[in-house]
């Protein structure tokens, strides 16, 4: 009898398990068409444009698609200024909450657009949004295929994450700042592996900030770019590396302090 109970049981978590992960995705199906609507009202919403204009309103591929937006956006910008701001707010936080590459466009796009404080704070704060709602949507569906079929991995990341939870801010400012791992990665992973929403969120907010700086002062001369890849030069990789080395300061300072008291 405890034999038959104990199948029924296997089978009933085995059947729960399966219908909430088909929950799941249609949650994350349902959050994904709501976007696209939204994205939709955005396009929809915006002036009507001349016959020649339509092509260049879509989403930039490469730099030579930023150019021509950015180009047809800045003829708007002064009569539309809010319709723009929220068009490239909305559509930035869409592309980083479906992992969806472009968004360095939309970076340089934003220092041609605007002065540098408002297309650095409006970078950030997209970056950081659009990070975190894909967070929770990995969150929601990633978490949950991990622990099905790589449990042991799963753990194994876990526990690594918890021998290092007080210094998770300065970990994310790192990876955040280095090209190390793909941002689109660090956000799919990270509450798989257990990493706490504050950390993550504040982390991504002020580790996007010094290579958003390079891009959104790329935009500034964007009529002079071949490539994404001229908005860097060996300068600004430098720098990029001593912010990231500086973010890590703290964790070395506690672990060499930790040392002295053992």
């Amino acid at each position: 009898m405890s034999s038959k109970a104990d199948m029924r049981s296997g089978l009933s978590k085995v059947t729960n398990g399966e219908a909430s992960t088909r929950r799941a995705v249609i949650t994350v199906g349902l959050i994904f068409v709501a976007s696209l609507t939204a994205l939709f009202y955005v396009y929809t919403s915006f002036p009507e444009l001349e016959e020649d204009e339509r092509q260049y309103m879509k989403l930039p591929l490469h730099i030579e698609d930023a150019k021509n937006l950015g180009k047809l956006l800045e003829r708007y910008k002064d009569l539309y200024y809010f319709q723009v701001l929220a068009g490239l707010f909305i559509t930035y936080i869409f592309l980083q909450t479906f992992a969806i590459p472009g968004s360095i466009f939309l970076s340089i796009l934003s220092g041609f657009l605007f002065r540098f404080p408002i297309a650095l704070l409006l970078v950030c704060t997209c970056s950081a949004i659009g990070a975190t709602m894909c967070y929770l949507l990995s969150s929601l569906l990633g978490r949950r295929l991990l622990y099905r079929y790589f449990p042991e991995k799963a753990n194994e990341w876990t526990i690594t994450v918890s021998k290092h939870r007080d210094n998770l801010l300065n970990y994310m400012l790192f990876l955040r700042m280095t090209p190390l791992l793909p941002n689109w990665f660090i956000n799919l992973a990270s509450p798989v592996i257990g990493v706490p929403m504050m950390p993550f969120t504040v982390g991504t907010f002020f580790g996007v900030a010094p290579p958003s700086f390079v891009a959104i002062q790329a935009g500034q001369t964007l009529h002079k770019l071949t490539s994404s890849s001229d908005a860097w030069s060996w300068n600004s990789i430098l720098i990029l590396c001593v912010f990231a080395l500086l973010s890590l300061l703290p964790v070395v300072y506690k672990q060499k302090l930790k040392q002295k008291f053992e």
